[in-house]
């Protein structure tokens, strides 16, 4: 049986949000493989990166869609609330008065 050799163990690098906004920059500018030469990345890691700020953009953008459908409908409901009591008003005016 052959021995086995523990490999060290190797901690993950973890970058800050503006270096990976500098890394996508630098990759649009150059290229993803030149990009991640000049760096010292993995080119997957760049292209992971940017596939995780579109879909924060995307995320972004779908929430301020939801914010403005929220505004339209609550201010739908208000109106609807109004005419609401100015009928109940109504029909209590004219139960009033019918007899």
């Amino acid at each position: 049986m052959a021995k086995q050799t523990k490999q060290p163990k190797t901690t993950r690098r973890h970058y800050t949000p503006e270096y990976r906004a500098e890394a996508r920059g630098l990759a649009d500018r150059v290229g993803v493989a030149d990009a991640a030469k000049q760096l010292g990345l993995h080119e997957s890691q760049i292209y992971s990166w940017r596939a995780q700020a579109r879909l924060q953009q995307d995320r972004g953008e779908a929430e301020h869609q939801m914010a403005l459908e929220n505004v339209r409908l609550k201010r739908q409901l208000a109106e609807q609330a109004e005419e609401l009591a100015i009928l109940k008003k109504a029909a209590a005016y004219f139960a009033k008065h019918q007899k």
